[in-house]
């Protein structure tokens, strides 16, 4: 059985940008167009919430927009081009309401295009 979408204001705030939710390590991947833009991850840890899809030279500016922003540590410690807003942050939900709104108003910071699958080959 499928785990339940959670944050699922989400999908609806980004309805009018027609995303694709697709399953992904236990969590879920949203896509607008042909770029991963969030991940929402609920699995009761420190990284539980919602995943920015960005790059490092974007942190900066959206640590401005975002301050609670911080990198992902289910990847190990240092900087990771995923960046979270915490399901524990007091302004949690405003916080991603506004990162929504971001999104759709097509914030480059935002999202990433990912790299095309490696075809698998048959074993002879």
């Amino acid at each position: 059985m499928p785990k339940p979408i959670p944050f699922n204001f989400v999908i609806e705030n980004l309805f009018a940008a027609q995303p694709i939710v697709k399953p992904m390590f236990g969590a879920h991947a949203i896509y607008i167009h042909d770029k991963i833009v969030l991940i929402l991850r609920d699995k009761d840890d420190e990284d539980s919430g919602v995943w920015i899809a960005t790059s490092p030279e974007h942190h900066k500016s959206l640590k401005k927009d975002f301050p609670p922003m911080r990198s992902i540590k289910v990847f190990g410690t240092g900087e990771s081009s995923w960046q979270v807003l915490s399901k524990e942050d007091d302004d949690f939900e405003m916080l991603v309401n506004r990162l929504c709104d971001f999104i759709l108003r097509g914030d480059i910071r935002i999202g990433k295009v990912p790299k095309p699958k490696k075809k698998k080959t048959k074993a002879k």
